[in-house]
């Protein structure tokens, strides 16, 4: 959905005050601002932006009240940070925005990657090759999470 047009694909929030923070805050120019939200996921809201070219997600809260510690996108940009430069591969994390009169809600960009998105556990229509290597990646990454030094990220807490 560019700038300026009405609400119809579950994007909730006000897309030409995104598009107008960007311009003023991150110097983007003058294109159009396409959003997209996501397909899945099961907690906070997620958006493909492109403005001319320059493609980013945006993470933000769910509109309406939250409790205190749900939905916390201040932590999940914390952790994202922290584990930047670490051997737990995540995506570059760019921008963070605490600031509620922008989109109504806290929010953080971060870089797009390429990628793919399963919906079923059992992968269907990955070859047993293809399976075998998918989950051996997320056993590499689940190692390399837990041999982090949590207090030396400053994530002890």
């Amino acid at each position: 959905m560019s700038a300026g047009q009405a609400d119809q694909r579950g994007i909730d929030f006000d897309v030409p005050a995104l598009d107008a923070w960007l311009r003023d805050t991150l110097a983007l120019g003058a294109a159009p601002l396409e959003v997209r939200r996501t397909e899945g996921g099961m907690s906070n809201p997620t958006y493909f932006l492109n403005k001319g070219g320059w493609q980013v997600v945006l993470r933000k809260q769910p509109g309406g009240a939250v409790m205190p510690s749900a939905h916390a996108i201040d932590r999940e940009w914390r952790v994202l940070t922290a584990l930047r430069g670490t051997a737990v591969p995540v995506a570059a994390p760019l921008h963070y925005c605490d600031d509620r009169a922008v989109l109504g809600t806290p929010f953080y960009l971060m870089e797009e990657l390429d990628g793919r998105v399963f919906h079923e556990f059992a992968t269907p229509g990955l070859a047993r090759a293809e399976r075998a290597a998918l989950y051996e990646s997320m056993v590499v990454t689940m190692a390399a999470i837990h041999r982090l030094d949590v207090a030396a990220l400053g994530l002890a807490d």
